[in-house]
């Protein structure tokens, strides 16, 4: 198992010094064409070769034009790797884009839009927070146990799936 505490140190430590070598030693204007960042570092077991992850903000040009940078200055990362990690062997560099975030966000707007529709729509699925007066939501209130003698004042405010106590900090 150490040797996989060691890999992932070797890759926390990659990952910092090329986030380092992108704000202040790649001189390539490719580079900085968009917002770069690194992600993630996926060192092999061996510390021969890493894959490198990085998200670009900005148009597809500029994702393509980073990424031909970063491709033209792995040597150059790869020497400074060695330089600043003092290792016997540098692993081989290879850059690749992190589509994650880009998916995440596409992802999250979705959903934002489906929420959207289904408010102007009126479409409230049963049990998602529609109308308390509602005798069915009343109904299984009373099924699902619901006490009368919880912890919350007329004046605080409900939301579902609410489990805090007035002292929740510990006051």
């Amino acid at each position: 198992m150490a040797q996989g505490r060691r890999v992932e140190r070797m890759a926390a430590l990659i990952r910092r010094e090329v986030s380092e070598l992108l704000v202040n030693g790649i001189k390539d204007e490719r580079v900085h064409q968009g917002m770069v960042s690194v992600t993630h570092a996926d060192v092999a077991g061996d510390l021969q070769h890493c894959r490198i992850f990085v998200s670009v903000l900005g148009s597809e040009e500029d994702r393509q034009l980073v990424l031909d940078g970063l491709k033209a200055a792995a040597p150059y990362v790869k020497g400074e790797l060695g330089r600043r990690l003092k290792m016997r062997r540098t692993p081989e560099v290879v850059f690749l884009l992190d589509k994650g975030l880009e998916r995440g966000t596409t992802v999250l707007g979705l959903l934002g839009r489906l929420e959207a529709d289904r408010v102007v729509r009126g479409d409230v699925p049963e049990g998602t927070g529609g109308d308390p007066a509602d005798p069915a939501e009343a109904t299984a209130d009373a099924e699902s146990g619901a006490d009368d003698n919880s912890p919350v004042t007329e004046n605080s405010p409900v939301t579902e799936n609410s489990s805090v106590t007035e002292n929740s900090h510990g006051d």
